[in-house]
């Protein structure tokens, strides 16, 4: 134990925590605990296309409360791969003055609330009068291994602790800071697109022979017919490049959370943090990445019908690093024999809507069992703060708080973006991999990245085979919008869609 740690400190990166920066290519900066000096003005720089880069951690320097499972998680054995946030800026500016924009924000956690999101905007329409800040997307590449922002989830912190009223602002200060670095670094740059391939992410939902699925269901027993859903191995490349012709970062749309190594008490950003390693080793070391996850809310690294034969347990930081692999050679493939030619003056198109879905209505039965759960677990004499008992009467108040209301809408931001002939869509879900798959089947664009988790934590959204089989995931717990918001969130982003290539 006492060699395995050591080997996982020196695997650490402490450069983020020090105060220093790393320059990155286009001019941006890798933001640590100081401000680093500004790259560019924010005065107009003239026609044409722009990209700008910028990346800072958001992991603290001192033990913090970590999200994504049901019972209270400390990363008491410190930080593995540090948590960033990755900001990349887009501008087009043609001769007759018109101009669109855009700054994307990838962070490693599990996800970002609407409240963070508006936090962060607000920060940067202070700091950047010519960029609109509603143009501004967040996405969280949901690992399991990051702080958590949302308080109320587990108990209040021990001494010494970071929990989520002490980690949020300190996290939408550094968000805000790249989102404003990338937008000053911006300079002039090309894009080219491939689709690659990498197995992934694979169906996490195992259905049996009366009808019922389960999460993680054994594919052994006898009754198992099958899985709910489908995989969805593509991996959807977006190059960029500077004006001197050399790489600036690549995009990297895939369909599985990053949630590997999602039980551990350390800080990571799982499979990203060895993928941005390689990438650099092979492209160099200013080469940013974005990491984008595709419509993934019942996918995850794990093959359930052949249950890890003949690879690292998906669990573990071999299984990590086997995922990375398979995304880096998944890449390299690509640039080497599938990119498009360079683009210097790509069409470029950004539109925002507030679209309004239906929620899915929580049911005189569904409250009733919510209502006897809860009378059951405040009856228990081992009810304790931080368990997993805990999370489970949260979750029935919240059904009955949801009972109460009945709010028949959930309003959501919708950002689609065209970019030459590729397209990139956004919704704040969890969401079901059939419903990015007729996205992305109908789109009129050639490729189509769908970005789930961006701009809020808007739960999982199920497919109605998915409700029917009672996996959780699709239970009235999980979702706020149901399959039929679904459909009609598939109907507005490719109306949104075909709107930009008018």
């Amino acid at each position: 134990m006492k060699e395995r740690n050591q080997e996982r400190v020196s695997r650490r990166v402490f450069l983020l925590n020090t105060g220093r920066s790393v320059a990155l290519a286009g001019g941006g900066i890798a933001l640590a605990n100081t401000v680093s000096p500004l790259a560019a003005s924010t005065q107009d720089i003239g026609v044409g296309f722009h990209v700008g880069w910028a990346t800072t951690s958001i992991t603290p320097d001192k033990p913090v409360q970590l999200a994504g499972q049901f019972h209270e998680r400390v990363s008491t054995e410190g930080t593995l791969y540090p948590c960033l946030a990755t900001a990349l800026a887009l501008e087009r500016t043609d001769g007759d003055g018109q101009s669109e924009q855009a700054i994307l924000l990838a962070c490693d956690l599990v996800n970002v609330g609407r409240e963070f999101v508006e936090d962060i905007r607000a920060r940067v329409a202070a700091q950047l009068p010519d960029f609109d800040s509603a143009k501004l997307s967040i996405n969280a590449t949901h690992t399991h291994t990051g702080p958590t922002l949302t308080p109320g989830v587990y108990k209040d912190p021990e001494p010494g602790v970071m929990g989520p009223v002490e980690y949020a602002p300190f996290f939408c200060e550094r968000a805000a800071e790249a989102a404003i670095e990338a937008w000053k670094a911006r300079s002039p740059g090309a894009m080219s697109h491939a689709l690659g391939h990498a197995a992934v992410g694979f169906n996490r939902i195992a259905v049996y022979a009366d009808g019922s699925s389960r999460m993680y269901g054994n594919a052994s027993q006898s009754d198992f017919v099958g899985l709910e859903g489908g995989h969805d191995h593509g991996l959807e490349l977006v190059f960029l490049w500077d004006a001197t012709e050399a790489l600036s970062g690549v995009v990297i749309n895939i369909a599985c959370p990053a949630q590997v190594v999602e039980g551990q008490r350390y800080l990571s950003a799982d499979f990203w943090g060895p993928v941005r390693e390689a990438i650099k080793q092979l492209y160099g070391d200013g080469v940013s990445v974005y990491p984008m996850i595709s419509a993934a809310g019942d996918q995850s690294p794990r093959d359930l019908v052949r249950r890890g034969r003949g690879e690292p347990d998906m669990r573990s930081e071999p299984g990590m690093r086997e995922m990375a692999r398979r995304i880096v050679n998944g890449v390299r493939d690509a640039f080497e024999n599938a990119q498009t030619d360079r683009d210097a003056a790509p069409v470029f198109r950004h539109s925002v809507e507030l679209i309004e879905l239906p929620t899915r209505r929580v049911t005189d039965e569904e409250a009733a069992e919510a209502r006897q759960e809860q009378e059951q677990l405040l009856a228990s004499d081992d009810l304790q703060p931080g368990s997993r008992d805990a999370a489970m009467l949260r979750r029935a108040g919240d059904v009955l708080d949801r009972y109460e209301k009945n709010e028949s809408t959930y309003a959501m931001n919708l950002h689609v973006l065209r970019l030459g002939d590729i397209a990139i869509a956004t919704n704040p879900f969890e969401l079901y991999s059939e419903f990015g798959a007729r996205m992305k089947g109908r789109s009129p664009a050639i490729q189509t990245l769908v970005v789930q988790l961006a701009n809020d934590r808007g739960r999982y959204l199920p497919t109605a085979r998915a409700v029917a089989g009672g996996a959780y995931g699709s239970c009235i717990s999980s979702n706020i919008v149901g399959p039929a918001g679904g459909d009609i969130l598939v109907d507005k982003t490719l109306a949104a869609l075909g709107r930009l290539w008018e």
